[in-house]
């Protein structure tokens, strides 16, 4: 038959054209045949000392007909590559069975076997090539777990006794003629890590190069290995041997497994392989799933783009395999991705980031050199403690652990292990990324071997020449881990600009030509004490940031890290003079493009809280600007120890009334003061806790229920009164568990979630303690839940109802996703959907035509969501309301379908041509007084409450009116005072304790028109080099009335004319700490608070957005300097120019926001992410562009034709159905 080469060839040939086969469960089939005690042992083992029945592998070599028929009933059945029985065929696993020596032969026979079959199969249908993978199973042990609970630092099996099982297993395989080595139902990923080890060993002793599958398996519902990893952590730890593909398969049935392969194929530029079980196993081990049953589901994953190679696992047979392959042949394989370039690591869980990540704390407690109570407790082998260090970094914010035993009196190979091994067993710990630290190969090497994810080497360097980097480099690319690469050659350690650019730069080269990912590269440049009084030294950290930036810019995806406490040696002893040092070193390396490093957050201060006199005297001897600079700084440096920091204890005074009456009353007032006593009081004068619940709490609630729905009581009021309703439940509940007493039933459980996507969760969280305060259980997810965790969330909690809620316009197509979901996983519970982007007619005409098996009901506001809640839940109401509001959905369908219909639109060549017309000729464009970006780091926030717009604050709490007459209105004046009167109390709360932080970042570009609706920006005034384009939309509804058809590109000089314009743009948050403060005030029951602060931080930041705005107007940009509007003035937007967002009307489409990041590095300048649907986060966040002209304009784009989308899908470089689904709200037509 034909040789190695060719098969591998027609393989990848068959991989680009169609899904392939993969075969079903042997074990399955192989019981089948019943074989007892003696069908195993044949004739060759007749006489064997122990029992063998179950060893499935040994009947390649007694019962090889049967074996055969199984592989041929499999490629019969369409099976393009079928699996050697191997499983098991590893010297450790034959160790059950006494038949250790049988390992090689196992295998080869196994091998032998299936080229046979498959090579006769081939002759038959020669244009349908089949293949032979040869499995290596996972061992019946662990390296990452301890059989031992009581020694979770032993291990049975080890890195290297897995490696030489391997090395064996692979040779014998292809000795026997696999085309594919597949390393299966890999549960523990360290074991893999042996395997691809030794089988890359193999290829490279024996000149041979076979492709490698690899197959995880998720264990449970939980969506992580055995071992604890999560699919994408399993995913980043495996792919550095570069896989023909990456899949899972055993222990789930296809429904659960789909979103892991989900998962997978949108985050692996490998081909993407499934088999799993025929569902799960009843009750006497059988796997019950039918043909059809499974091949329904299995057939999702290929229409769905989701695979390249499908098969089943146990309980799978070649009737399983007939249809599915029969099912799958009509879909195209899925493409692989081209993913961007970024840095990847795991521990339990993934670590990623890339240019727009913020800064990556290494924890750097866990080092003997460096912590003298680590080396202490190492020492003593006070182990326990010694992993709490670890742990309380991890916990203060470490994203990466550093190890390091390096100490005289220390076995550091023998401890490096160890601990690693105890980090294994503590998941809180070991979920984060390990950086292994030691100046010793043979210590890192051994760490290597005892850790699953993705690490990181610190270090490697040139200091030993080249051949011993590139060995140490080699083998941290064979291992999968990222490397910290020294300055430090041959002649001694880099001090200056030119060697640490030098040494940098001749190491990259190496590494890159070596095959090392370049974002795995990590340069440590080299940070050493400044102010020492040694002259030489006083460039030292103006040295390092300088070569920073070179390496950023030169040096392509490589990181910059470093130890940053060495920078302040020479000031030990006095902490506060040190940690002024770090942060300010920090502040202006970080500038330069450093992103990570060994830090300990305890010994930083924030820069702007530094004294003034000392953070000038720092930045001198940081930047060597002053010759005495050193001489300065030790002047006043022993004015600056010590502390002197207060807490300050808030005491309050409030009683009255008999206890059911004050309960009553705390409720309906919202009075949390004393409520545990009060509740308390209660419990003892009750028979039973629960009768407190039932009785006064429920009466109070009932009263605050009745004056809600009645408006007498109104939305912030409501949440106030759950507030002391939680506190007081709360008190009772362990009461209640004692004697084991029955719970009151709520009405109804009701799941609540923020779509994919999206972090805005106010609303949400609003409708939750609205709910709760009309007796139903609330079950929230938080936000960016994704369509699988809800429906998980909903079968596991058994819930009435699903309630989505999103912001932006992203959302809305999320919420689609969920509607198909809960259709296709035929979920039969009904679906609320709300936030400020929902709408009736979206739900109408979007998501409940996708939703058949119940209803998905807009609710408009949280006052809807009770009476919604009960219609559903109610025997007599459900049937009516949902047929009223299928009925009105319907109505609204056709009334859009008619409007549609009306709807004219003008060819979109038509409407550029008519498009808002301005006379440049007789207009100068102002230039602003920078180009560039200027950031503003912690921002007063006193400075910006002038700014502050008060109506949206109302809105949010359901409250409509303006500000300030809202609060002189007849019916919500006195809820809307005291609301008003209650943020006043928060605000100044939130700045004077400085609980908020604020960011900005602006910049202006120099920027022309030079298409209908795109916008050049340019790197610099000399307009030679372009730094981005800005695509935009242009209104194409049919005019009347002379009107002209708006784009925002129509405010910018078309580069025809001459003109040099300029456009701007921002990114400014108030929200950060928002997030954290707001769930300290929700963990401890207040959820009036907690959504106060939220409420307040959006608020602040669309202030800060107004004040930057004004800020360019009259100095920036400077066109508008004699401006003197009123706030009042400033909210009608009476001023020259504009701002809009991308996501808003002008600019609806979110996904311009990137350019907009890259333009203002926003991320880094501010700490504001994007979302993978374009939220903003923090929430509290504002961005957009900034428009100088005089006509310049907000308007609405509206709905547009498709010949529009389609144009501008070139313009973006997306497909069509990519744009239609980001401009799916403004699209003039069904897609």
């Amino acid at each position: 038959m034909s040789d190695l080469a060719t098969r591998i060839r027609q393989l990848n040939k068959a991989l680009e054209e169609r899904i392939l086969i993969l075969d079903g469960a042997t074990g399955t089939m192989i019981q089948q045949f019943q074989f007892d005690e003696q069908g195993y042992r044949g004739e060759r083992f007749s006489d064997y000392p122990s029992d063998i029945k179950g060893n499935n592998d040994l009947l390649c070599l007694t019962q090889p007909k049967a074996i055969s028929s199984i592989h041929k009933q499999y490629l019969d059945a369409g099976a393009d590559i079928i699996e050697t029985n191997t499983f098991n065929s590893t010297q450790v696993s034959q160790a059950d069975y006494g038949m250790s020596e049988l390992a090689y032969e196992l295998n080869f026979e196994a091998a032998r076997l299936a080229r046979i079959v498959a090579d006769i199969k081939t002759q038959e249908t020669p244009d349908k090539p089949r293949f032979v993978a040869g499995v290596i199973g996972p061992t019946s042990r662990t390296a990452s777990i301890s059989p031992d609970v009581n020694d979770p630092g032993f291990r049975n099996v080890t890195f290297e006794i897995l490696y030489d099982n391997y090395y064996e297993a692979c040779g014998a395989l292809i000795d026997g003629g696999a085309d594919i080595i597949m390393i299966e139902t890999i549960f523990d990923t360290l074991n893999a890590e042996a395997a691809i080890f030794a089988v890359e060993q193999y290829f490279k002793d024996h000149k041979i190069k076979l492709p490698i599958m690899i197959s995880g398996t998720i264990t449970d519902a939980s969506g992580r290995t055995l071992s604890g990893q999560t699919a994408e952590a399993f995913q980043i730890s495996v792919k550095h041997c570069k896989p023909l593909s990456i899949g899972f398969n055993c222990a789930l049935g296809a429904d659960a497994l789909r979103p892991y392969i989900a998962e997978l194929s949108s985050k692996s530029e490998t081909y993407v392989s499934a088999h799993p079980n025929a569902g799960l196993p009843n009750e006497f081990g059988e796997y019950d799933q039918t043909v059809k049953e499974m091949a329904d589901i299995v057939e999702s994953f290929a229409s769905d783009n989701l695979i390249n190679i499908i098969g089943g696992c146990c309980g799978s047979t070649p009737a399983h395999i007939a249809e599915i392959a029969k099912r799958v042949a009509k879909y195209e394989p899925r493409k692989i991705p081209t993913l961007p370039r970024k840095f990847r690591l795991s521990g339990l869980e993934p670590f990623i980031a890339d240019k727009d990540s913020l800064f990556i704390n290494v924890g750097e407690r866990t080092n003997v050199t460096g912590s003298k109570k680590f080396l202490r407790l190492i020492k003593e082998e006070s182990f326990e403690e010694a992993l709490s260090v670890a742990r309380d970094q991890v916990e203060n914010g470490a994203q990466i652990i550093d190890i390091n035993m390096d100490e005289g009196m220390l076995e550091s190979k023998e401890a490096m292990v160890h601990f690693l091994n105890l980090i294994a067993s503590e998941p809180d710990i070991s979920r984060i990324p390990i950086m292994i630290d030691s100046s010793k190969w043979e210590v890192i090497e051994a760490g290597l071997r005892v850790v699953q994810g993705k690490s990181v080497v610190n270090s490697i360097s040139l200091k030993e020449g080249e051949e011993a980097f590139i060995t140490h480099a080699t083998l941290c690319i064979r291992y999968g881990a990222a490397a910290v690469v020294m300055a430090f050659d041959e002649q001694g350690q880099a001090d200056t600009y030119e060697r640490k650019t030098e040494i940098c730069k001749r190491s990259y080269d190496i590494l890159v030509k070596l095959g090392m990912p370049p974002e795995d590269i990590i340069f440590d440049p080299n940070i050493f004490a400044i102010a020492t009084g040694i002259e030489e030294h006083n460039n030292y950290a103006v040295d390092f940031i300088n070569a920073t930036r070179w390496i950023k810019e030169n040096l392509p995806y490589a990181s910059v890290s470093g130890g940053v406490s060495n920078v302040s040696f020479s000031f030990r002893g006095n902490d506060p003079v040190r940690e002024a040092i770090h942060s300010v070193f920090l502040y202006h390396a970080i500038k330069a493009g450093m992103n990570m490093g060994i830090v300990n957050p305890g010994q930083l201060v924030i820069y702007d809280d530094i004294d003034p006199e000392l953070k000038e005297r720092v930045e001198d001897v940081v930047l060597n600007r002053r010759q005495d600079g050193t001489d300065r700084l030790l002047e006043i440096a022993e004015d600056f120890r010590g502390d002197g920091k207060k807490k300050q204890v808030e005491n309050l005074e409030w009683r009255s009334l008999p206890v059911t009456e004050r309960l009553a009353h705390a409720l309906v007032k919202g009075i949390t003061t004393f409520i545990i006593e009060d509740t308390e009081a209660a419990r003892l004068e009750a028979n039973r806790p629960i009768e407190v619940i039932e009785g006064p709490l429920m009466d109070g609630m009932n009263i605050v229920g009745d004056l809600f729905s009645e408006g007498k009581m109104f939305l912030p009021q409501v949440v106030k009164s759950a507030r002391v309703m939680k506190q007081s439940v709360a008190h009772l509940i362990p009461f209640i568990e004692a004697e084991k007493g029955a719970v009151q039933k709520a009405k109804g459980k009701i799941l609540m979630a923020t779509a994919k996507g999206d972090v805005h969760d106010i609303g949400k969280n609003i409708v939750g303690v609205v709910l709760q305060c009309n007796n139903y259980e609330v079950i929230d997810l938080g936000v960016m839940v994704p369509a699988d965790k809800i429906i998980k969330a909903a079968k596991e909690h058994n819930v009435d109802i699903i309630g989505v809620s999103g912001l932006i316009t992203p959302s809305l197509d999320e919420m689609v996703h969920i509607a198909k979901e809960l259709q296709r996983e035929n979920m039969t519970i009904p679906l609320m959907i709300g936030g400020a982007t929902t709408s009736k007619a979206h739900t109408a005409v979007k998501i409940e035509p996708h939703y058949k098996n119940n209803i998905a009901v807009y609710v408009s506001d949280a006052s809807r969501s009770v009476s919604v809640a009960t219609s559903l839940l109610s025997e007599t109401q459900r049937d009516t309301f949902v047929k009223s509001t299928q009925d009105e959905y319907e109505v609204v369908r056709e009334r859009r379908k008619n409007r549609q219909a009306k709807t004219k639109y003008i060819p979109y060549i038509s409407a550029c041509q008519n498009k808002h017309k301005i006379d440049w000729s007789n207009y100068t464009p102002p230039k602003p007084s920078f180009t560039g970006t200027k950031a503003f780091d912690d921002y007063p926030l006193e400075d910006v409450v002038e700014y502050i717009d008060w109506t949206p604050f109302f809105i949010s709490w359901d409250l409509s009116g303006k500000y300030p007459q809202i609060l002189k209105d007849e019916k919500v004046g006195e809820a809307a005072t005291n609301l008003f009167n209650d943020a006043q109390v928060m605000l100044k709360k939130l700045i004077d304790e400085k609980l908020l932080k604020a960011k900005g970042v602006i910049g202006f570009w120099p920027a022309n028109a030079t298409k209908d609706d795109e916008i050049t920006v340019y790197k610099d005034d000399s307009r030679s080099e372009v730094e981005l384009t800005l695509n935009h939309l242009r209104q194409q509804s049919d005019k009347a009335g002379g009107l002209t058809s708006r784009s925002l590109a129509d405010f910018i000089a078309p580069s025809e004319t001459g003109a040099e314009d300029y456009i701007g743009g921002f990114a400014v948050t108030s929200g950060i700490g928002a997030e954290e403060l707001a769930k300290s005030y929700q963990d401890n029951l207040d959820d009036y608070n907690s959504i106060m602060v939220k409420a307040l931080a959006d608020r602040l930041a669309e202030a800060f957005a107004e004040k930057m705005h004004q800020y360019v107007r009259k100095e920036l940009w400077g066109y508008s300097n004699g401006e003197a509007l009123s706030n009042e003035e400033l909210i009608k937007e009476k001023y020259q120019g504009i701002r809009p967002a991308p996501g808003y009307p002008a600019c609806p489409d979110h996904t311009e926001k990137t350019e907009l990041f890259k333009l203002l590095d926003a991320t880094n300048n501010t700490g504001i992410e994007l979302t993978e649907h374009f939220a903003m986060f923090p929430s509290a966040a504002v961005s957009g562009f900034y428009y100088s002209h005089p006509e310049s304009k907000y308007f609405s784009v509206g709905k547009i034709a498709k010949d529009q989308v389609v144009d501008y899908a070139e313009r973006k470089g997306m497909s069509v159905e990519e744009t239609e689904r980001w401009l799916s709200p403004v699209l003039g037509y069904d897609n």
